[in-house]
Protein backbone atom coordinates (compact mmCIF):
# COMPACT_ATOMS: atom_id res chain seq x y z
CA UNK A 1 0.00 0.00 0.00
CA UNK A 2 2.09 2.90 -0.93
CA UNK A 3 -0.91 5.04 0.18
CA UNK A 4 0.91 5.15 3.80
CA UNK A 5 4.01 6.11 1.83
CA UNK A 6 2.54 9.18 0.66
CA UNK A 7 0.96 9.78 4.18
CA UNK A 8 4.29 9.80 5.64
CA UNK A 9 5.74 12.75 2.97
CA UNK A 10 2.23 14.90 3.65
CA UNK A 11 3.15 14.50 7.22
CA UNK A 12 6.95 15.65 6.35
CA UNK A 13 5.69 18.65 4.21
CA UNK A 14 3.80 19.85 7.31
CA UNK A 15 6.36 19.70 9.65
CA UNK A 16 8.74 21.72 7.21
CA UNK A 17 5.41 23.93 7.31
CA UNK A 18 5.47 24.07 10.50
CA UNK A 19 9.23 25.03 11.28
CA UNK A 20 9.23 27.67 8.34
CA UNK A 21 5.80 29.29 9.33
CA UNK A 22 5.62 28.77 13.04
CA UNK A 23 2.09 27.54 13.23
CA UNK A 24 0.18 25.23 16.28
CA UNK A 25 -1.74 23.29 14.45
CA UNK A 26 -3.65 22.23 11.23
CA UNK A 27 -6.95 22.72 11.58
CA UNK A 28 -8.02 21.69 7.16
CA UNK A 29 -5.89 20.43 4.89
CA UNK A 30 -6.67 20.32 0.98
CA UNK A 31 -4.64 18.00 -1.75
CA UNK A 32 -5.22 17.50 -5.19
CA UNK A 33 -5.09 13.81 -6.23
CA UNK A 34 -5.34 12.96 -10.37
CA UNK A 35 -7.90 10.42 -11.50
CA UNK A 36 -4.93 8.69 -12.75
CA UNK A 37 -2.43 9.08 -10.35
CA UNK A 38 -3.03 5.61 -8.95
CA UNK A 39 -3.89 7.08 -5.61
CA UNK A 40 -7.01 5.31 -3.64
CA UNK A 41 -8.47 8.67 -2.15
CA UNK A 42 -9.89 5.73 0.85
CA UNK A 43 -6.92 4.54 1.10
CA UNK A 44 -4.99 7.76 1.72
CA UNK A 45 -7.97 9.46 3.79
CA UNK A 46 -7.02 6.20 6.21
CA UNK A 47 -3.49 6.30 6.15
CA UNK A 48 -3.27 10.28 6.72
CA UNK A 49 -5.63 9.90 9.86
CA UNK A 50 -3.33 7.44 11.41
CA UNK A 51 0.06 9.00 10.03
CA UNK A 52 -1.46 12.44 11.50
CA UNK A 53 -3.01 11.36 14.41
CA UNK A 54 -0.30 12.36 16.78
CA UNK A 55 1.49 15.67 14.99
CA UNK A 56 0.55 19.17 14.37
CA UNK A 57 -2.19 18.03 12.19
CA UNK A 58 -4.24 15.51 14.20
CA UNK A 59 -7.92 15.35 13.69
CA UNK A 60 -7.55 17.99 10.62
CA UNK A 61 -10.15 17.96 7.94
CA UNK A 62 -8.92 16.32 5.12
CA UNK A 63 -10.17 17.38 1.75
CA UNK A 64 -9.49 15.98 -1.87
CA UNK A 65 -10.20 17.47 -5.12
CA UNK A 66 -10.08 15.05 -7.44
CA UNK A 67 -9.14 15.87 -11.15
CA UNK A 68 -10.22 14.62 -13.88
CA UNK A 69 -7.60 13.12 -16.34
CA UNK A 70 -7.50 14.93 -19.73
CA UNK A 71 -4.99 14.28 -22.80
CA UNK A 72 -4.81 15.40 -26.10
CA UNK A 73 -4.55 13.07 -28.95
CA UNK A 74 -2.12 13.75 -31.76
CA UNK A 75 -4.02 12.26 -34.66
CA UNK A 76 -7.09 14.63 -34.72
CA UNK A 77 -6.11 17.50 -32.72
CA UNK A 78 -8.41 17.48 -30.11
CA UNK A 79 -8.85 17.52 -26.11
CA UNK A 80 -10.01 14.61 -24.81
CA UNK A 81 -11.37 13.07 -21.39
CA UNK A 82 -9.62 9.92 -20.55
CA UNK A 83 -10.28 6.99 -17.78
CA UNK A 84 -6.78 5.33 -17.72
CA UNK A 85 -3.16 6.12 -18.94
CA UNK A 86 -2.79 5.05 -22.31
CA UNK A 87 -6.50 4.83 -23.16
CA UNK A 88 -6.70 5.47 -27.08
CA UNK A 89 -8.72 8.20 -27.75
CA UNK A 90 -12.63 8.43 -27.22
CA UNK A 91 -13.08 10.82 -30.29
CA UNK A 92 -11.06 8.62 -33.13
CA UNK A 93 -9.75 5.51 -31.53
CA UNK A 94 -6.29 6.75 -32.16
CA UNK A 95 -3.36 5.59 -29.89
CA UNK A 96 -1.79 8.10 -29.63
CA UNK A 97 -2.85 10.56 -26.65
CA UNK A 98 -0.01 12.66 -24.36
CA UNK A 99 -2.14 12.94 -20.75
CA UNK A 100 -2.43 16.77 -19.83
CA UNK A 101 -3.97 16.74 -16.45
CA UNK A 102 -5.11 14.05 -14.04
CA UNK A 103 -1.86 12.24 -12.69
CA UNK A 104 -1.06 14.44 -9.61
CA UNK A 105 -0.84 14.97 -6.12
CA UNK A 106 -0.62 17.85 -4.66
CA UNK A 107 -1.10 19.40 -0.49
CA UNK A 108 -2.45 22.43 -2.03
CA UNK A 109 -3.65 24.13 0.85
CA UNK A 110 -3.23 23.95 5.05
CA UNK A 111 -5.38 26.10 7.44
CA UNK A 112 -3.21 26.84 10.37
CA UNK A 113 -3.57 28.55 14.15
Amino acid sequence: MHELALAESVLALIEEARRRERFAHVRALRMEIGALAGVEPDALRTCLEIVLARSVAGGAELQFDIVPGQGFCLDCGRGVSVMSLYDDCPRCGGPRVQTQAGTQMRLCELRVE
